[in-house]
Order: structure tokens, then C-alpha cells, then sequence
């Protein structure tokens, strides 16, 4: 019986793990210039954490798991729940700012498609206990950070961002009753993917006796900072609402100072369909539009009270590494897939085997990545594994080591080559042949 890999997961082979491992080191380099420190949590949680913090809705997407006693348990879909819980476990003894990141698996009940996986990784950044609006623009600044370290450039990538708070004032402005603000946001939040007589339809349906779809549609459109400011509805003029385009203002104020707005912009559509975020809200996507967000985040002002804690505030974002990996291979970014080793030795004769092995250990010792050929062969078939294996240099073993303590090393990209003394080689295994 023949057995597949399950839908939506991934066999990472060698040289995928090459390009995983160079985007999780971005993740990591950026993490910790910007000043985060490194947290992990469990891969199960009770599930009752996902219900406080995201409600049935989430609950539902989740891989799940009946303990033999009888405890509801919930394979992590990400790692905001945790990093709450286990903030709300300590806060009164972390000092303030707590800028937390955290690298790992997630994994999501729900079907597979392009960009969206069963299990992938992903990239947390959180900064927890500021409420200044500069929280909100530096963990935006982080992830432009990041897209810019992996070579994305403001052609390739827009953050879209928008404030909850904007919205919520709008649609009381407009007459939208609050305990049908949820509906307004989640059809916000599908507008992109519905046709545009079906989001009217749904519109005019359950919110039309308080603001038709014609009245909102044109404020939908607003899809730039400038389209903001010139935008002459007069709602956007009034009281909470003007009050909070105000703040939008401040905030691009400070992306200006980090000099990345020529990444960002304002967009009407992006309110993040979870209902915890409660003001600036983002997500980055491709500049054609033709894949799903490579990133989200946002405000969460209530998250760590509604799961037991104290009212602390908080704004992060979630990158997973299935968009992003489609984009830059796509636009090919990402680096090369083959496998590297930093030295292959070639034994030129049955006598060399032994300094063979004595000079792997050397160099491993060293931290040098060395390898070998486990079967006696030819010169030229051994530089031909050794290319194989994508070595840089090639160092020969044989008369010359046993009669004068030498050995011929070669440079792999230049081809050229030089003898020089054991322990000079040693000493700088790395250095150029010339």
C-alpha cells in the first residue's frame, strides 16, 4: 500500500530545507535587531483558550484532540493565545516592554488552496504593555524590516493598513446600530473576495435599513492615505470619526520618521476578520494582488483581560511562511536549494584514507563542514561528488601529505588550486587559493 503525505502539508527534502533554514534565520536576525527576545509554547492547548480569545468560529478550523481523560484539547492554529496565557502567567514580574517573537509550526483544520496550508510556519512578533501609537508603527516597521531583508522592495509588496476604531465611529456615524457592527466588519473583511452585486446584496440585506451599500460603497473604495484626506463625505469630518483618521495621520507621521511609507498605505478594506484587534489593523500583500496576505497583525487592547489577566495592551503581527516563500519564488528571491558542504576531501590513494578521516575530525573540530567519500574511487569521480555535494573547496590527499605534510587545495567556483602545508590549511581552511 502505497501512502501520500497528507493535503496541505509539505516534505521538506534537503534542499527545501536549505531556503526554510534561510528564512527562518531572517526571521531570527530581524527579530532580535529590532530588540525582541526569542519565547516557544506548547503545540497543545486546551481548547478553551482558543474559545475565550476567537470564539467557536476559530475553534471550528482547529485540529482537536479528546484526551483519554477527557480533556478538549486544540493543536495551536497560532501563537497569540499562548503568548497571552503565558504573559497573563507573569505579568507582574516582566519588566515593560514586553517585545516577544517566536518561530514555529501552526497548523489549521481547513481546506487546503494556494497559499493556505494545514501546517506551516510562522514568524510572531509582539510588543505587549504600550499603549503609544508608536508600538502600533514599530511593529509595522519589523515586518517591512523583514520583507526588505529577504529582497522586497516597494514594487513587489504594499502594507494595507486601517484602524478598527475608524470603522467602528464610521459605522456609527452612518447609523449602524453597535450590535451589528460585527456583520459590517466581516462583510468589510470579505469584500475582496465577493463579486460586487453579491456583497451589495449581502449588505442591503441585514444592514440596509441603516445605510445602503451605495451610500458606504464609495467610502469601500478609499484605498490610499491621499484618497483619505481629499474625500469630501461628510461623515468623515464628524466627531469619533475624524478624531480617529486624526490618529491615522499621526501614524503615518511615524512610518515617515522609520522611512518605510513608500511600503505602506491606507486601505478602507482591512479590518483582520478576528474580532480581539480594537484599532490599527494591517496586512501586506503582493503589489499584483494575485496571492493571499503574506502577512496580519494589529492592535489588541483586551486580549490578555479577556483570557484572566489584567488590562494590558498589545499589537503584533503573524507572517507564515507558505505566501511569502510563493512570492519570492515567483519573483526569484530566494536563494539557491543545494545542499553545501565547506570542504570535501579526496583521497587520492588506499594510503590517504586514514588522514583522511584524522583531517575531517580536525576540521569539524573547527566548526568547518567537512565530508568524504565513504568508498574508494577515482580522483575525478570524487570531484565530481564533491561538486555534488556543492563544495567549496576540495582539498587531495596523498603523496605529497605523507611526504612533505602538504595537500592540494582547490577552489571549487575559480578552479584554481595550490599545495600548501597541513597547517596552514588548518589554520584558514577557508582562505583564497591563489
Amino acid at each position: 500500500m502505497k501512502i501520500q503525505r497528507v493535503r496541505g502539508t509539505r516534505d521538506v527534502y534537503p534542499e527545501d530545507m536549505v531556503v526554510r533554514n534561510w528564512l527562518v534565520e531572517a526571521w531570527r536576525r530581524v527579530s532580535i535587531r529590532n530588540g525582541f527576545v526569542e519565547f516557544d509554547g506548547p503545540m497543545i492547548e486546551y481548547l478553551d483558550l482558543y474559545r475565550a480569545k476567537s470564539g467557536e468560529e476559530l475553534v471550528g478550523e482547529l485540529f482537536t484532540i479528546n484526551s483519554r481523560g477527557g480533556e478538549e484539547l486544540g493543536i495551536r492554529p497560532e501563537m497569540t493565545p499562548t503568548l497571552a496565557r503565558m504573559i497573563n502567567a507573569r505579568v507582574h514580574s516582566l519588566p515593560r516592554p514586553i517585545k516577544w517573537f517566536s518561530l514555529g509550526a501552526v497548523y489549521r483544520g481547513e481546506r487546503p488552496q494556494r497559499g493556505r496550508m494545514r501546517e506551516f510556519l510562522q514568524w510572531n512578533i509582539d510588543i505587549v504593555g504600550v499603549d503609544e501609537l508608536v508600538a502600533d508603527a514599530e511593529s509595522i516597521f519589523v515586518a517591512v524590516d523583514l520583507m526588505r531583508e529577504v529582497g522586497l522592495t516597494p514594487e513587489d509588496v504594499v502594507v494595507w493598513i486601517n484602524d478598527r476604531r475608524l470603522m467602528g465611529a464610521l459605522f456609527d456615524a452612518l447609523g449602524i446600530p453597535e450590535e451589528r457592527h460585527g456583520r459590517a466588519y466581516a462583510l468589510v473583511d470579505r469584500s475582496e473576495k465577493m463579486e460586487r452585486a453579491q456583497l451589495a446584496a449581502a449588505w442591503n440585506g441585514d444592514l440596509g435599513d441603516a445605510v445602503s451599500f451605495d451610500r458606504f460603497e464609495p467610502l469601500l473604495a478609499l484605498d490610499s492615505l491621499a484618497a483619505l484626506r481629499s474625500c469630501k463625505e461628510p461623515v468623515l469630518a464628524q466627531g469619533e470619526v475624524a478624531d480617529r483618521v486624526r490618529v491615522l495621520d499621526s501614524l503615518f507621521m511615524l512610518l515617515q520618521d522609520f522611512g518605510i511609507t513608500e511600503f505602506c498605505d491606507f486601505n478602507m478594506k482591512i479590518v483582520r476578520g478576528l474580532a480581539y484587534y480594537t484599532g490599527c489593523v494591517y496586512e501586506a500583500f503582493d503589489r499584483k494582488g494575485e496571492l493571499r496576505a503574506i502577512l496580519g497583525g494589529g492592535r489588541y487592547d483586551n486580549l490578555l483581560e479577556a483570557l484572566g489577566g489584567p488590562s494590558v495592551s498589545g499589537v503584533g503581527f503573524g507572517m507564515g511562511d507558505a505566501v511569502l516563500g510563493e512570492l519570492l519564488a515567483e519573483l526569484g528571491r530566494l536563494p539557491s536549494g543545494e545542499p553545501r558542504v565547506d570542504v570535501y576531501l579526496v583521497a587520492a590513494d588506499d594510503e590517504a584514507t586514514s588522514t583522511v578521516l584524522q583531517l575531517a575530525a580536525e576540521l569539524r573540530g573547527r566548526g568547518v563542514g567537512a565530508d568524504f567519500g565513504y568508498r574508494r574511487q577515482a580522483v575525478g569521480k570524487q570531484f565530481k561528488a564533491a561538486a555534488a555535494r556543492g563544495a567549496v573547496r576540495c582539498v587531495v590527499v596523498g603523496a605529497e601529505t605523507r611526504e612533505r605534510s602538504s595537500v592540494t587545495v582547490k577552489d571549487m567556483a575559480t578552479g584554481k588550486q595550490a599545495e600548501m602545508p597541513v597547517a596552514g590549511f588548518l589554520d584558514d581552511p577557508m582562505a583564497p587559493v591563489t
